[in-house]
């Protein structure tokens, strides 16, 4: 062997040994911590931004004490590698920069020891330093972040003239389409690849995603719109938001909110936020309709429909086997007296076997349901109402069969019904009693006979 390819072997070896032998997670971890700009620090232009951020869903991703408890709950006694491997993986979105940036790399890892600034969630600096995404599912970022506060580096949004001081800007059409919020608002088993959220494949399917400018509506068009007393959904008007981007800029024709509430009141309601309990209310109460067909009451036949009016996604949405979404249905005689009802909470709040319920259902390895999303290796039912559909449920009322004028006066009254996480599963957590909500009236109808 001449010198010349003995030296090239050897190079090629040594590299090769410096490749291997780099730590697993060392090769994964692209940033630092350091990296990446504090929310507070962005609040010193963009100052209302930050406060519609601070305490809503997306800041609490990581200190939610509610996906704490049961992603634990769901964790613990494990033994399947596979479903710990899942178990494990949900810091990928709920503390992406400390993910990113190495710690916390699972849920397991200890929460004390996580960086400030990766305790925030999903904040600022991360969403704007994103350039695109390489997947549509289990956060598929990319990312190019600056090197802190004494080189930001540039930010990515919706706006091709802004000059900011602080750091440098550009226009970014990724920041306006509905795939940044895909990325993380679609879920696969990371072994199984079972899909255990489908948020953002169900808008895509949807009459929302029209692809023509003058009808289309992305994520952002519904949840950057909403602001106190406008929930900003399918079924209202949507008016943009004139203002400032930030603190020292000229009014804007449109600025995209950053409330995030979705439907949940409980976790900001734990953080004190009235506001926000507000907003997520009023987003629930515009997004469906209810309407009752009691033609074939004298045969005891009562028809309930529901139509997904205002969500571009279906009803409910996220983690669809812990959300509660059901039917309530009572039928009273002219006196008052009951003669049927139907998903009514009992003495526990805990819904009945005879509900109408929407939801998905899990399957196991062996195929039979589970209320463990991390041995989701199938799914055996999904029940749910897409974007724009109307479902109809029918109840058998033999209180009213061939009532005839003795009927005459009976009420039927029936609501839609959202509770963020079933106080069944609330009463096996340890101090789960502390996120039980009331169950929030999505729609309501009633007709006298």
């Amino acid at each position: 062997m001449s010198h010349q390819a003995y030296s090239q072997c050897f190079l090629a070896a040594i590299l090769f040994l410096m490749v291997t032998m780099l730590p697993a997670a060392g090769m994964a971890d692209t940033f630092h911590i350091d990296n990446f700009i504090s929310p507070e620090v962005c609040s010193g232009c963009h100052g209302d931004i930050f406060a519609q951020w601070e305490n809503s869903m997306h800041n609490l991703a990581h200190e939610d004490g509610a996906y704490v408890a049961i992603a634990g709950f769901l964790r613990n006694g494990l033994k399947n590698p596979d479903e710990i491997e899942e178990a494990e993986s949900c810091v990928k979105c709920h503390t992406p920069v400390g993910y990113v940036t190495g710690y916390p790399k699972q849920f397991s890892d200890n929460r004390e020891k996580v960086p400030d600034i990766a305790r925030q969630g999903i904040q600022c600096d991360y969403c704007h330093s994103a350039t695109g995404t390489k997947k549509m599912y289990n956060n598929g970022l990319i990312l190019a972040p600056g090197q802190g506060e004494d080189d930001p580096g540039i930010k990515y949004g919706p706006f091709d003239d802004a000059e900011p001081d602080f750091h440098d800007a550009e226009f970014s059409k990724f920041h306006t389409e509905s795939g940044i919020c895909g990325t993380c608002h679609n879920v696969k088993h990371v072994v199984f690849g079972t899909d255990l959220e489908t948020t953002y494949d169900e808008w895509a399917a949807s009459p929302y995603n029209t692809g023509d400018p003058k009808t289309h509506v992305n994520c952002q068009g519904c949840h950057m719109y909403q602001r106190p007393d406008v929930p900003a959904t399918g079924a209202t008007k949507r008016p943009l938001n004139p203002g400032p981007a930030s603190d020292y800029t000229e009014d804007r024709e449109h600025i995209f909110t950053h409330y995030f509430v979705g439907a949940n009141q409980m976790i900001p309601g734990m953080a004190g936020d009235e506001e926000k309990i507000t907003m997520a209310r009023q987003r629930l109460e515009h997004a469906a309709s209810l309407s009752i067909d009691a033609a074939g009451a004298e045969k005891g036949i009562l028809k309930i429909s529901v139509t997904n009016t205002g969500a571009g996604h279906s009803i409910p949405t996220g983690v669809t086997d812990l959300r509660q979404v059901w039917l309530e249905v009572r039928v009273k005689n002219a006196e008052g007296n009951e003669l049927f009802s139907s998903g009514v909470l009992d003495s526990k709040g805990y819904l009945g076997a005879d509900a109408v319920v929407y939801k998905t259902v899990y399957g196991d390895e062996g195929g039979k349901p589970t209320s463990n999303i991390n041995k989701a290796r199938s799914i055996l039912k999904d029940y749910r109402i897409k974007a724009g559909q109307t479902v109809t449920e029918t109840y058998k009322v033999p209180g009213i069969a061939g009532s005839g004028k003795a009927g005459k006066g009976t009420v039927v009254e029936a609501k839609l019904m959202y509770r963020s996480l079933s106080h069944k599963l609330l009463d096996m957590i340890p101090d789960g009693a502390a996120f039980k909500a009331g169950a929030v009236t999505m729609a309501h109808a009633k007709t006298v006979l």
